[in-house]
């Protein structure tokens, strides 16, 4: 199954793919040299398609859990000083998407929404210490009765160039579910309450709507 953001560049690179193909064929009369153009090609068309896979996963809602938003590496665990929304002290995790992960972004946690904003920006690295600060980013803050309220953000990295993001103030959102999608390399930054209790660790590979983040407890 293929995620709905990538169907029109999977038709595109499929019509460009054939095209070139012919053209290869009717051209190109080196044997060896058509066989590795063909390759290339079809190499570069299933990474497409890797990219905007969209696997079925299995989130089992716990309104005492906070999900991993996304697949990918966990590249910092830290107290910091949240400044958009919060203003106050939060713990932070982020996780980091090489090209080859899943770029479905999923709600961490079911509740409101009760914040959304796009904020256009330049296209550090993902992994930057000011990425989450000077990138091209959405904001979106989920709260429900038991966890408190969730802040998550999606950043584009270098080779990101469209963040797409599906929240909407006042809607609810359901643990697990599509909230948007990061096109090619990027990071999710997630600001969690002091007294979470962080069930990762850093360099940790975690999976979208199904790993632990973070619990909390009566």
């Amino acid at each position: 199954m293929f995620h709905k953001e990538g169907h029109k560049i999977i038709f595109t690179t499929f019509i460009i793919i054939v095209a070139s193909f012919l053209l290869i064929d009717n051209f190109i009369h080196l044997p060896w040299l058509q066989t590795s153009l063909w390759i290339i090609l079809l190499i570069f068309f299933i990474l497409i398609l890797q990219f905007f896979r969209n696997p079925k996963r299995n989130a089992l809602q716990n309104d005492k859990q906070v999900l991993s938003s996304v697949d990918g590496k966990v590249v910092v665990i830290e107290e910091v000083f949240e400044k958009e929304y919060f203003n106050d002290k939060r713990i932070q995790v982020s996780v980091f998407m090489s090209p080859i992960n899943v770029h479905v972004t999923r709600y961490p946690i079911s509740g409101n929404v009760i914040f959304s904003k796009y904020h256009p920006g330049k296209y550090l690295v993902a992994w930057h210490p000011k990425a989450s600060e000077e990138n091209e980013r959405t904001t979106i803050v989920v709260e429900n009765k038991i966890f408190g309220k969730v802040l998550f953000r999606q950043i584009a990295g270098a080779l990101a160039r469209r963040i797409v993001n599906y929240a909407k103030v006042d809607e609810q959102a359901t643990q697990g579910s599509d909230s948007g999608f990061i096109k090619f390399g990027s990071r999710v930054d997630l600001f969690l309450p002091l007294n979470a209790e962080i069930k990762v660790q850093l360099n940790q590979k975690v999976r979208g709507g199904e790993s632990i983040i973070a619990e909390i407890n009566d």
